[in-house]
């Protein structure tokens, strides 16, 4: 059974940082391309990040690059988000995923519909 369990969210303050790890087990984790999505109260899960199952590429939604950086450890089968320079409307539940697709297959993947598993969430306040 594949599961995902997403840690590391909380209350800071604007300005403030947070790593959010995500723990996959039941997979090959390192074959697959991964991603972290958000979805704050009202609105539609948004892309975040991505990143090959190398780790050698990623992508990144405009209003996070720069600020935002993931990656992955194939040998712990996690993937993590370092978020610098939080603000206020980072506020959301963040989401990692992993999209099964063919081994070797480098490509990083933006919608959410491609993505196969997702974990439970976690929760990312950001005060003014």
């Amino acid at each position: 059974q594949v599961q995902l369990v997403e840690s590391g969210g909380g209350l800071v303050q604007a300005g403030g940082s947070l790593r959010l790890s995500c723990a996959a087990s039941g997979l090959t984790f390192s074959w697959y391309p991964a991603g972290w999505f958000r979805q704050a109260p009202g609105k539609e899960r948004e892309f975040i990040s991505a990143i090959t199952w190398s780790g050698g590429s990623t992508t990144y939604a405009d209003s996070v690059r720069g600020r935002f950086t993931i990656s992955r450890d194939n040998a712990e089968n996690a993937v993590y988000l370092r978020m610098n320079s939080l603000k206020p409307e980072d506020t959301a539940v963040y989401y990692c995923a992993i999209k099964r697709t063919r081994f070797g297959d480098d490509r990083t993947y933006t919608n959410a519909v491609d993505y196969v598993y997702w974990g439970q969430g976690t929760q990312v306040t950001v005060s003014s």
